[in-house]
């Protein structure tokens, strides 16, 4: 059994922000569940860990959900920071996101309560529970850089999907 973890911009740090019907989101969701697919048909993947942020991780979490209606032997974990992480959401968010918990195969809560530390805490929980990593990443610093950094420290293979040129590469 292999398990994936997936990292990348939250909506801000993507062109298209919220608007998730524009054409670059689309497309970016298109080649994530290529992505996801090759790990699930050609590199045995059967678990997916994510952190339940906004964007990258949400988007990544809806994609796994649908694909388990066909490959019914994969799971969805989501790796939570802290039990309040989406105290501060609008409502259309924190309902996606409540859907979503309730679909996965497993919840880690990590801590209670937000902490200046839990995300970090969080990224690094997921690098040390996967065995590859998938990131929605434009090289730019933040935590998704820092994500990716701890996995390539750990030698954990990293496919990095480009969202402006939706473009793949391995580190």
């Amino acid at each position: 059994m292999a398990v994936c973890m997936f990292t990348g911009h939250r909506p801000k740090g993507l062109s298209f922000g919220y608007n998730e019907r524009d054409s670059r989101c689309k497309k970016l969701k298109k080649a994530l569940k290529k992505l996801i697919l090759n790990k699930i048909q050609e590199e045995n993947t059967t678990a997916f860990l994510f952190g339940m942020a906004l964007g990258t991780d949400i988007f990544a979490a809806e994609i796994v959900l649908k694909l388990k209606e066909k490959f019914r032997d994969i799971t969805l974990t989501a790796i939570l920071p802290c039990r309040t992480q989406a105290a501060r959401w609008n409502k259309e968010a924190i309902t996606r996101y409540e859907h979503i918990l309730a679909k996965c195969d497993k919840v880690i809560v990590l801590q209670e309560e937000y902490t200046s530390s839990c995300m970090h805490k969080r990224n690094l929980y997921m690098v040390e529970h996967s065995d590859c990593a998938i990131a929605v990443w434009s090289g730019t610093e933040g935590g998704t850089a820092n994500t990716i950094r701890f996995a390539t420290d750990r030698h954990l293979p990293v496919t990095v999907l480009d969202p402006t040129t939706f473009g793949t590469y391995k580190l």
